[in-house]
């Protein structure tokens, strides 16, 4: 037989489009001579609906969308996920449609509660498992989490599967794919089934699913493995119950998928949610250049629009960068500048601030005409703004809270420092859009004569491995250091990560692409009295 899968990019809560898209599948996976057609983990609703999940009205319409689906999808068994609601109890599940009709329904067992996920919030657990006949051959259905521990796919095998087919909403983080691999393989060994993984493409807020679908025989081999990043209807071969040897995707560097699920992310988040184009602040340094190029990049350079505002301590080479940068994405571009503003401003808090020495206050009083001129645009034109800081700063808190924090959506929150430069080279590998001094250039703020982020920060070789061990990794301080780094930076880092909570808090929404990121999965007191111990 012919086996569809259907790797569609999915919005939360458009229940009748998101349907609509099921039904164009069908028609694609029917030409295409398939006799059954894979979707993904609440395709229906979208993944993941979080808090719509506690409303009944979001339930009643998610079942006239599959009812009405099952009457229309003639000719196809059709495996389609979808939020439930049974006796009371709400399920995250996946119907077999079939004949106008719904034939039966698998409810999840695994509900994961854990990283960015909160099912367990919002659903019930599962019991029973779910094998159905076509074509003679007799398949059984888990739903992302029942396949990364043993007892949903055993009890599919035990029920007389022949065939696995896994509905998935996984979200991407880098090396990803390899850990969905090992996982797969495992259950594979485990049971003796082959297994067809199907996971949905696109952003929702700040996270990314990246497809990747794929399908492996019961050895563990891949037979198959759809595009990262893509939509798509990808087609399998079964024969005897096995996938047979099909198309496999090339594997892509670590800065390419990444480079790529910023694309997406920011694509999805701006048109998903209408806005009509963004615009950000263009400094002339390294963060600004990469996500003006992710943005022009995401939804085309007419859409753009990088605001230059320099201040006196902006350096010349910083404007004529910025204006290059501008000119090889064909993004619009304005400059103004903001010292009128700035000596207005101190003229007007003259009297408060007598007798008091210059300090960080007149440079985040920089930071905050910037982010009120980018603001007072974005309300003009209904652009959303994206601010431009990295994981390193919003690590240790080198940012400023209204200033170059404004905005609507952080494309670089979960990248770090050296990662930004990776990327860098890696987006002008396909067409030189930033110019390399910005590149070689040491990064500042331009707050102040001559400054340097190295004044006020370990060197960032040293400042990411914290962050990623202390953050990522929950490593203690002690283990930090005995890993080989300096006593000195570790306390620093660690103490400016603890005391920035209440900045990250009020931060926007951004992109995950590690394993944890400043969102859903970060969830530290900001009041907190906890001191980590070194010795």
């Amino acid at each position: 037989m012919k086996l569809a899968i259907a790797q569609l990019n999915y919005t939360v809560g458009d229940i009748d489009g998101n349907a609509a898209k099921i039904g164009e599948a069908v028609v694609k996976a029917r030409a295409g001579g398939a006799s059954l057609l894979l979707t993904t983990e609440l395709a229906i609703s979208g993944y993941s609906p979080e808090d719509l999940l506690l409303r009944d009205d979001f339930y009643d319409a998610c079942a006239a969308a599959l009812a009405d689906l099952a009457r229309k999808a003639q000719g196809i068994t059709l495996v389609v996920g979808h939020p439930h609601r049974v006796n009371g109890k709400r399920y995250n599940a996946a119907s077999i449609l079939r004949d106008g009709g719904i034939a039966t329904t698998y409810l999840k067992r695994k509900l994961p509660n854990y990283n960015v996920f909160d099912e367990e919030r919002y659903f019930d657990s599962g019991e029973a498992p779910c094998v159905f006949e076509h074509e003679g051959l007799r398949i059984g259905v888990n739903i992302c989490a029942d396949v990364w521990e043993e007892p949903a796919a055993l009890a599919a095998r035990r029920a007389g599967a022949q065939l696995l087919l896994v509905l998935n909403a996984s979200p991407y983080h880098m090396n990803k794919q390899q850990t969905r691999y090992e996982v797969v393989r495992e259950r594979a060994a485990e049971t003796g089934l082959p297994v067809v993984y199907a996971n949905q493409v696109g952003g929702q807020d700040e996270l990314v699913f990246d497809g990747a679908s794929f399908a492996m025989d019961a050895a563990g081999k891949l037979a198959h493995q759809s595009p990262s990043f893509s939509e798509v209807i990808d087609f399998i071969d079964i024969f005897n119950g096995s996938p047979q040897p099909g198309t496999i995707a090339p594997a892509q560097s670590v800065e390419a998928e990444v480079y790529q699920a910023l694309v997406l992310g920011v694509r999805d988040y701006v048109n998903k949610n209408g806005f009509p184009g963004v615009l950000l602040g263009l400094s002339g340094g390294i963060d600004s250049a990469l996500t003006l190029a992710v943005a022009a990049d995401a939804i085309g350079p007419e859409r753009v629009k990088a605001v230059m505002m320099p201040s006196q301590y902006t350096a010349g080479m910083s404007r004529e960068d910025a204006c290059a940068e501008a000119g090889a994405l064909k993004v619009r571009y304005v400059e103004i500048a903001i010292k009128p503003m700035y000596d207005a401003f101190v003229q007007a808090l003259a009297d408060e601030f007598q007798g008091l020495k210059e300090d960080t206050t007149e440079e985040n009083l920089q930071a905050r005409i910037r982010g009120t001129l980018l603001m007072a645009m974005s309300n003009k034109s209904g652009a959303i703004v994206l601010t431009t800081g990295n994981k390193s700063e919003m690590s240790t808190g080198y940012a400023t809270l209204y200033g170059d924090m404004a905005g609507g959506f952080a494309v670089l929150k979960d990248i770090n420092k050296l990662l930004v430069y990776r990327l860098s080279n890696y987006r002008n590998t396909i067409s030189p859009v930033i110019p390399q001094r910005v590149i070689d250039r040491a990064p500042s703020a331009e707050l102040r004569p001559d400054q340097k982020d190295q004044d006020s920060l370990p060197p960032y070789d040293v400042l990411d491995a914290i962050v990623e061990a202390y953050v990522e990794r929950d490593k203690s301080p002690r283990d930090i250091v005995a890993a080989g780094y300096p006593r000195a930076a570790v306390e620093q880092v660690v103490r400016l990560i603890r005391i920035s909570e209440y900045k990250r808090r009020q931060s926007p929404v951004g992109i995950r692409i590690t394993a944890r990121g400043y969102g859903k999965d970060w969830r530290y007191p900001i009041t907190n009295r906890f001191r980590p111990r070194f010795d």
